[in-house]
């Protein structure tokens, strides 16, 4: 489990959010809040509008972790934020036990148990055996995926259970007792187990689900089994399956195709087609390949390029790669890799599927300086050479040379005539390199000889140099495929692309060459073992079929994304998506209904499963079916015609139907009210499988009712943890029910709002968790202290500015964090919905602090439940509790979203400008404090009394000077133009040098122009404007307070920059005031403050008071050293009526003030003459001071 090196800083609060967490839960189950039923469609409340969202079911094989957690928190905090708008809404959740992991890992834990016993004794890692197959092993320990340049990856399961290898250890990591784990070698024993422990979890976080629509799959659920062979038979009636050969990926140790979803590694690999060359070994063979006697000898080698075998020169051939010899299904013999071997005789190579018939087996020196004959080849004669980069796990080991056209073979070939040495070690000779590259094909800007322009062009010295003969690939091959046109042979004149094929199939017909497929990268089953490409009979839906591609597409575009980078990829894999085997042998699932040796796959019975959502209530009441729903119903009475009444808007009610006419009519209600589905949310590795499967499907079964296609689908990223991927062997991981107990419920799910919302990867951070917890406990105990205080605010008109800049910003926050929810933007909804508005709060209670208003009650009462409203789709618990606090007799899941009023957008503006002046200036006085201290000891003051203080002097300018005006005209006319994006800065420079006034300042341009970037990344093109909308001067002296109190300033001067030097006036804009600081001695007398209260978490404190103190600065001093101190307003001080004896006096426990006099509030207070004692006068009313001054002593006492 992932920990972090920072705790949260109070469990307490942690506690606390977890015990309202728990009650709010209860309150929720009690009032059954999420049970949504459908109103009748043709009702009023039925055309109200409806939400319907879902997650693609997770596997049962394991707890929910983070990264379930984070994607379908998405559909969550959409249903949360579509229920506030007013919508009826429904978040059902499922879970799915379909396919081979399942059952691969009982029968593997199975076997553990017979081999080493129950519990099992396993031996130490020295004597430990991988427990695959002795083929899946031998294979494995060869091959290495040549396309990774890292590391190699973990599998899933790797990536879930850590470095352990034995199930028995895995069910151990998941967490399962140790006298329960001999029961999971029954594959129904998951499904039993996992599903409630799913929904355990789930319902901790708070998730918004109806769980009277919950099941698992397989025919173990025989109302789900039977759904599914209604889909299926339709599928079929509708000419959407088909049976027969086809190449697809393949487990030889399960004996059937291993889809995506059966695969511990590999997933949404596909097979990559090769046109296999045979090129043939001349008579008579070598006495190395005596072995062959009469057979047609041949090395094959696999290429991507057919049309490129005219210039064949020479064959490669690794010299320390194991080859094989063995025998075909057309009695030749073919030599290439084991591995290869392997793919080719599950393609019907060999003569029995599946097995290969080694003749020898063959070290690949002893290949080298064989004499071939290459088909196609200008050549008659070529010879194998060595080449020490080809890799063994890609292609057949054996690899035609093209020199001409390829730039790794023209330098590999190159670097052999160079070599004598090297040529000498492996025994080639002088002739069988003499062959010089033969021009083929003909492309523009390289000539007739690509490979070699390429290699001059890129500077490539040899064939170490990897990078850029990359480079020249990639420049070639792009080019030459797409504008090459070929030179010679059959298709002499014709374009390369449209070359390919015929010349491909010209080879084939002539038994020059032959279809060869292996995966595009390592593919590993559930099983262990590695797969390869294989063809065999299977069931296929053909998805490739190009109208029901079409209608595909059709599904798409009247689909949201969210995200044009989804779309793309959804457009991508329409393109090349083709056949795809729909039934195994092997597994868990439902069956064919015409065929039931076969088992339907995990990744086509759960395509529109959504729909089945909207009546499983009526059916089942538990996981699995075994008892009934609402409609009392058994699984035989759901005939495929009753299916068809649910479903279909004109199929009526099958004559031999036993179901009560009723509920039927209300199963049908429920779907045509719920569907279509609103939202998909996934991972965006779904999209080239399920998530595209699921269009197909859906348009294949309502081909005529696009009111029943899906109207959205939202593709997330993967999601890391702490900026990490997650991983048990490295500990950084977490599931979800460890992430609620670390972080609380609303904790965790304010850090999944903030991880991030596009397609690229998420980051859940730990910090980020930990700071939910204190802020939302912070948000509250302030909301408590508010409620409890509430009469002491202010009422009356909300007139000035700072009520009328707070209720702008309120208003402006629901407007955004709307917006935002309505693009499922939910870092932005979070950072206007609850960040924007606690700082909005936070500098309207500062002004109000500051000043003598304080906070109006109306303002603060809707902010307060404004705040409840847009946090609650990410932290409804403790949202929930704040709305009960605020006397709210129903739940806030059944609220409304706040009316937004009037926007202040030059309130709005002002407040941003004292923010962003604020924090500027607070920077600035930070630098000079700092500086004052380096500057050594000798700064210290020297007189008894005195304290440095900071003064400041603020500078405003009305007006940009004339070469400033200049490139600000220049820099909005390139923006717009860029349509909101500015030029480089090369270009941009260029066009300010065509401006006459702005030419001497060049040294003062870019310095400018870079920082009004900044500021228009910032602010939005309005930085651009050469004035302000508002008077700077009068903003800045009205809330002077302000600044004093938050900067801590004691004087402020604010002066227009015009009356300033020319360095002032070169840093001062509009709208960008500059400020000034200087650390000055000022004349102070140190007292002690003494909180006499019982039970309160404030101590004697020494502070500085100086001449012109008010009580109220004296507060803020105070409450600045004390944390504890919430509000500084609210203290009260106390002076001893006898100052020389006031301390000595024994404390009256019944009266805290005996002998103490209250300071009014207006009390000012001033040094004697010569700043050793503190003197008190009260302010009055005309705003002179009494003339009678009291004398303070050392010593006073305060209240709260």
């Amino acid at each position: 489990m992932a920990t972090d090196k920072k705790k949260p800083e109070s469990f307490a609060k942690r506690q606390a959010l977890r015990d309202i967490e728990a009650s709010v839960q209860k309150k929720w189950d009690d009032e059954k809040v999420f049970e949504q039923d459908a109103p009748d469609v043709n009702s009023p409340e039925g055309s109200q509008g409806k939400f319907i969202a879902t997650f693609p079911y997770p596997y049962m094989n394991g707890r929910l972790h983070l990264g379930h957690t984070f994607c379908l928190s998405k559909a969550e905090f959409a249903v949360s934020y579509q229920r506030l708008k007013g919508k009826k809404c429904l978040f059902p959740f499922g879970f799915h036990c379909t396919g081979m992991p399942i059952p691969a890992c009982a029968d593997k834990l199975k076997r553990e148990m017979e081999k080493f016993g129950c519990p099992p004794k396993f031996p130490t890692e020295e004597e430990a055996v991988p427990e695959v197959s002795k083929e899946a092993a031998s294979a494995e320990k060869k091959i290495a995926d040549p396309t990774k340049f890292t590391k190699k990856p973990k599998s899933k399961v790797m990536a879930k259970t850590g470095s352990v290898k034995y199930q028995w250890q895995i069910m151990q990591a998941l967490g399962i007792p140790e006298d329960e784990i001999q029961r999971f070698a029954d594959a129904s024993y998951w499904l039993q187990y996992f599903p409630p422990k799913a929904k355990e979890d789930l319902r901790s976080m708070g998730a918004k689900v109806d769980w009277r629509r919950s099941f698992i799959t397989t025919d173990v659920n025989k109302f789900y089994d039977s759904f599914v062979r209604w889909q299926f038979l339709h599928l079929r009636e509708r000419n959407k399956l088909d049976f027969g050969d086809r190449y697809t990926i393949f487990s030889p140790l399960d004996g059937q195709p291993c889809m995506d979803h059966d695969r511990a590694s590999g997933e949404g690999v596909g097979g990559q087609e090769y046109t296999l060359i045979k090129l043939a070994v001349r008579a008579p063979y070598p006495e190395k390949l005596a072995f062959a006697g009469e057979k047609s000898l041949f090395l094959v080698a696999a290429t991507l390029r057919p049309e490129t075998m005219y210039g064949q020169t020479n064959c490669w051939m690794h010299p320390d790669i194991t080859y094989i010899a063995f025998e075909t299904a057309d009695g030749e013999v073919f030599i290439s890799t084991r591995r290869a071997a392997r793919n080719m005789a599950y393609q019907k190579l060999t003569p029995e599927f599946g097995k290969v018939n080694e003749l020898a087996v063959l070290p690949g020196r002893d290949l080298l300086g064989v004499a071939l004959s290459a088909p196609r080849a200008t050549y008659p004669t070529v010879y194998t050479l060595p080449m020490l980069t080809i890799k063994e796990d890609k292609g057949t080991g054996v690899v035609t040379s093209v020199p001409s056209d390829s730039p790794d073979d023209y330098a590999a070939l190159r670097d052999l005539k160079k070599k004598e040495p090297f040529r000498k070690k492996y025994g080639i000779t002088d002739e069988m390199v003499a062959p010089e590259p033969t021009p083929i094909i003909h492309i523009p800007d390289f000539g007739d000889l690509s490979a070699i322009k390429a290699c001059d062009m890129f500077k490539v010295q040899s064939q170490n140099d990897k990078d850029k003969l990359a480079d020249a690939k990639e420049k070639t091959y792009l080019k030459g495929f797409y504008e090459g046109v070929m030179l010679v042979g059959e298709c002499k004149g014709l374009k390369v692309q449209d070359a390919k094929k015929p010349l491909q199939k010209s080879m084939i017909d002539e038994n020059m060459a032959l279809i060869y497929h292996e995966p595009e990268k390592k593919v590993v089953s559930r099983s262990g073992d590695e797969c390869v490409v294989a063809k065999c009979d299977q069931w296929v839906l053909q998805y490739g079929e190009e109208e029901w591609k079409d209608q595909a597409r059709q599904v798409l575009e009247q689909m949201e994304t969210y995200s044009e980078e989804t779309r793309h990829n959804f457009l991508k894999t329409l393109d090349w998506l083709h056949d795809h085997a729909c039934a195994r042998i092997y597994g868990l699932g439902t069956r064919l209904p015409w065929d039931e040796s076969w088992l339907i796959e995990s990744l086509s019975d759960s395509t529109i499963y959504m729909a089945y959502y909207t009546v499983v209530h009526f059916l089942q009441s538990s996981f699995d079916g075994s008892q009934p729903g609402l409609g009392n119903l058994k699984p035989e009475q759901m005939t495929p015609g009753v299916w068809d009444f649910i479903f279909f808007k004109d199929k009526p009610i099958p004559s031999d139907c036993t179901i009560p006419a009723e509920t039927l009519q209300k199963m049908r209600n429920e779907f045509q009210f719920w569907y279509p589905l609103d939202l998909r949310v996934s991972g965006k590795d779904l999209v080239p499988n399920h998530l595209t499967y699921f269009m197909y499907n859906h348009v294949a079964i309502w081909p005529e009712e696009k009111n029943r296609w899906p109207q959205a689908v939202r593709a997330n990223g993967h999601l890391l943890l702490n900026s990490e991927k997650m991983s048990k062997s490295t500990g950084n991981f977490l599931t979800l029910s460890q992430a609620v107990q670390q972080y609380s419920a609303d904790g965790m799910r304010f850090a999944l709002a903030d991880a991030g919302d596009g397609v690229e990867d998420a980051n859940f951070v730990a910090d980020t968790a930990n700071s939910g917890i204190l802020r939302l406990h912070t948000q509250l105990e302030w909301t408590k202290e508010v409620l409890a205080n509430v009469d002491s605010l202010r009422t009356g008109p909300k007139d000035s500015f700072m009520d009328q800049m707070f209720e702008s910003a309120i208003n402006n926050c629901i407007c955004l964090a709307d917006e935002s929810f309505t693009k499922m933007l939910f870092r932005d909804a979070l950072k206007y919905g609850f960040f924007e508005l606690q700082s909005a709060r936070d500098l309207y209670r500062d002004m109000a602090a500051s000043g003598s208003q304080g906070m109006h009650r109306d303002l603060v009462m809707r902010f307060i439940e404004v705040q409840c409203l847009l946090l609650a789709p990410f932290c409804p618990h403790v949202c929930e509790h704040i709305w009960g606090l605020l006397g709210k007799s129903s739940s806030i899941m059944n609220a409304s979203w706040p009316q937004a009023g009037s926007v202040d957008d030059l309130k709005l503006a002002e407040s941003v400008y004292l923010q962003d002046a604020r924090h500027e200036f607070h920077t600035r006085i930070e630098g000079v404090i700092a500086a004052k201290g380096k500057k050594g000891k000798a700064a210290a003051p020297t007189v008894p009394g005195m304290k440095y203080c900071v003064n400041a002097t603020i500078y405003v300018s009305k007006e940009y000077l004339a070469w400033q005006q200049g490139v600000l005209t220049c820099m909005k006319d390139a923006y717009e133009q860029g349509n909101g994006s500015f030029p480089e800065n090369k270009v941009l420079l260029g066009q300010l040098n065509k401006i006459p006034d702005i030419k001497k300042f060049m040294k003062k341009v870019m310095p400018f122009v870079q920082y009004m970037k900044e500021q228009t990344a910032k602010h939005g093109v309005s930085a651009l404007n050469l004035s302000t909308a508002f008077n700077e001067m009068d903003l800045l002296s009205q809330n002077i307070d302000y600044l004093k109190k938050t900067l801590e300033l004691d004087e402020i001067d604010i002066l227009e920059s015009a009356k300033a030097d020319s360095k002032i006036q070169d840093q001062c804009y509009p709208g960008q005031p500059l400020g000034t600081f200087r650390i000055e001695e000022k004349p102070h007398v140190i007292l002690s403050f003494a909180n006499q209260q019982a039970c309160r978490p404030h101590f004697t404190m020494r502070l500085p008071v100086f001449s012109g103190d008010s009580v109220m600065s004296i507060a803020r001093r105070l409450a600045k050293q004390d944390t504890f101190m919430t509000n500084a307003s609210q203290v009260v001080f106390w002076r001893y009526e006898d100052p020389a004896a006031g301390m000595r006096t024994v404390p009256s426990l019944t009266n805290l003030h005996a002998n103490q006099t209250r300071l009014p509030a207006k009390a000012v207070f001033t040094l004697s003459d010569d700043k050793t004692a503190v003197l008190c006068q009260e302010m009055l009313a005309d705003g002179t001071l009494d003339k009678s001054a009291v004398l303070i002593g050392d010593h006073l006492t305060y209240d709260l």
